[in-house]
């Protein structure tokens, strides 16, 4: 697979690939990301994300991308890298910009398309802490894939320097909301549920796909109800990752929804 990318329309090495010092994204995270996977060369949840895209757009006042110069884009830039099986990084800023917070009257946005081979394996257990860090579930920002991700990666950092593989973020509403990168699935009383967006949780596109399937429904979950869970999964566009424990509260491995939860999720 060459290293290739597809940035502000032309595909180009990623040597090549150059981004202004003054854009925004840069700067200011003022931008959003997708992360969608590949199978066998295909996208099969891009309208999903795409949709995504500009729905987020819509909340940062900053221009959509056409999704047919992106489907086309990703088209290229699959065929040029002849990625089978990985995921795109689709990144969106508002563009280059005078100093200060105020952005320019018309914005020309970058567009920058990465790809990632993998292959689909399955993933160890983890263990989560809760962090210290939270998700405004009021906030219209915690329904966006923006590029401001710290509190995701200070939670990360402070979970795997505790001896922990990943952590839990609680909303305002002291309810929690979802992981560092994924939205989170837990198992109470043999029904599988997964936080409401109004307690932080980012509206992911396979959450989304498993509420829809029937899979599991909304139910806020506090953090001394922990240990009233028989197992839990962390999920998002690219894995499915068994939950072995929360803090001091282990939680049991179940093989056979394990199996058909990753049946639906990335058959297709």
């Amino acid at each position: 697979m060459s290293a290739t990318v597809w940035l502000n329309g032309r595909l180009r090495d990623i040597a090549d690939a150059q981004i202004a010092p003054n854009d925004r994204g840069f700067l200011l995270a003022d931008g959003l990301f997708e992360t969608i996977r590949v199978a066998n060369g295909q996208t099969p949840h891009l309208a999903r994300h795409l949709a995504r895209l500009e729905e987020g757009c819509a909340i940062l006042r900053l221009p959509a991308p056409d999704r047919r110069l992106l489907a086309q884009a990703i088209s290229d830039l699959l065929h040029a890298t002849k990625l089978s099986d990985g995921s795109l990084r689709l990144t969106v800023t508002r563009g280059t910009g005078p100093r200060g917070l105020v952005p320019p009257a018309m914005p020309h946005p970058t567009v920058l398309i990465q790809t990632t081979a993998s292959t689909m394996t399955v993933s160890a257990p983890v263990r989560l802490g809760l962090s210290r860090y939270r998700r405004d579930g009021a906030s219209p920002l915690a329904r966006v894939k923006s590029l401001a991700s710290l509190p995701s990666v200070m939670s990360r950092m402070e979970a795997i320097a505790a001896g922990m593989e990943d952590a839990l973020l609680l909303g305002m509403t002291g309810a929690v909301a979802e992981a560092s990168a994924a939205n989170i699935l837990f198992l109470r009383e043999g029904r599988l549920h997964t936080p409401p967006v109004h307690d932080g949780a980012l509206p992911g596109t396979s959450r989304a796909r498993l509420l829809e399937g029937g899979f599991c429904t909304e139910c806020s979950l506090l953090p001394q109800d922990l240990k009233t869970l028989t197992g839990a999964w962390l999920v998002n566009a690219l894995s499915l990752t068994a939950v072995s424990g929360i803090d001091a509260h282990g939680l049991s491995l179940h093989e056979e929804l394990d199996r058909q939860l990753r049946e639906f999720l990335f058959s297709v």
